[in-house]
């Protein structure tokens, strides 16, 4: 069992990286949007929690979603846990050490993939994906298939974020630097970092993540 967290800004690959480790090494990506997304659906004592305060349009405490990630936990998962969008801040990166650690778990690695701002930039504006089944697409470098169905599921739907522009980007990668800044010294700091190259092809990436992940 392996538990990472995966840092990267908008567009690093994150999620394609994720996916493959859950399907490749049945591992349980635990997303923060998700979690709350399920926790509303499941009618539980926390998700109706979750629902009162999204009802009363506040944010979603550090104690909840510590909460949420708890029962996921404690559900298990045989290949280990990927943390994708938590922690953000260094009061977030106690309560999950301490978690893990009541918990019987431990953190393997802190992996960033990091970027360079202006190719990424040029990634993302390119960027759409299947609306069905949400494989990533590139108008230069994987573009939508010309019958117009998606190569992995034959969906129809083409769809493009509205704020995959480069104002809109430019602004996502000064928040992410300003919030990630002090994780990766905290994680630096603690031994756990471990960095790669985000805009290598996805094989390479992949490779250079087995490689971090012990394989």
């Amino acid at each position: 069992m392996t538990n990472i967290i995966l840092l990267g800004p908008p567009g690093a690959g994150k999620g394609t990286q994720a996916r493959y480790l859950v399907e490749s090494r049945n591992m349980v990506q635990l997303s923060t949007g998700d979690m709350l997304r399920d926790a509303q659906a499941s009618g539980s004592e926390m998700g109706k929690r979750v629902a009162e305060v999204i009802a009363r349009g506040e944010l979603v405490t550090d104690e909840i979603v510590i909460g949420l990630i708890r029962e996921k936990i404690e559900e298990g998962a045989e290949g280990g846990f990927i943390f994708d969008g938590f922690p953000r801040t260094l009061a977030q990166a106690d309560a999950l050490a301490e978690l893990l650690s009541a918990t019987g778990q431990k953190l393997d690695a802190v992996i960033e993939m990091q970027v360079d701002d202006e190719a990424l930039v040029a990634r993302i504006t390119g960027r759409s994906t299947c609306g069905d089944c949400g494989e990533v697409y590139h108008d230069q470098t994987k573009p939508w298939p010309e019958d117009g169905k998606c190569a992995n599921c034959g969906g129809t739907t083409q769809k493009r974020r509205a704020d995959d522009n480069e104002e809109s980007l430019r602004t996502r990668l000064m928040e992410y630097y300003k919030k990630t800044s002090p994780l990766i010294g905290y994680y630096y700091a603690k031994g756990n970092l471990q960095r790669l190259n985000g805009l290598d092809s996805i094989e390479k990436v992949r490779e250079n993540l087995a490689w971090i992940m012990g394989e």
